[in-house]
């Protein structure tokens, strides 16, 4: 079975690059630091259906994004949510939050209207990124 990146995800977000068990993608609201790691296996929707032998991977990947985004957007609190009420398709959310932010202190969902990015900024923070998860 072929993984498909659900078209809504694909539709909201910016390719960074494929990590070894996720790809990871940057949420297009430039109002925070926010990034989405999706596990490429099919027919996941939720965390515990993850193959134990994938989860120390999963783990691993949120934590290095975790620390790569506190430190790129000087976070006071990192935001690591896998909800998928809207996309069933697993995701990991993974947000660098500042007392500053648009939504502080409530979750970034429903808060306003999106800010994308435009092609300059995202290019220059998915080039950070990378070079930050070499």
């Amino acid at each position: 079975m072929t993984f498909t990146l659900h078209p809504q995800l694909d539709a909201d977000t910016w390719q960074v690059k494929s990590l070894e068990l996720c790809d990871l993608l940057l949420m297009n609201d430039s109002r925070f630091l926010w990034c989405i790691l999706v596990p490429r296996r099919e027919g996941l929707r939720d965390l515990h259906q993850v193959a134990a032998a994938d989860k120390p991977q999963l783990l691993a990947e949120i934590d290095q994004l975790s620390g790569v985004l506190e430190s790129l957007g000087n976070a006071y609190k990192m935001n690591v949510a896998a909800l998928g009420n809207m996309v069933e398709q697993l995701h990991v959310h993974v947000i660098a939050r500042t007392r500053e932010d648009a939504a502080w202190p409530g979750p970034v969902w429903g808060v306003g209207k999106a800010q994308p990015y435009q092609e300059p900024q995202a290019r220059k923070l998915i080039t950070q990124l990378r070079d930050e998860l070499a």
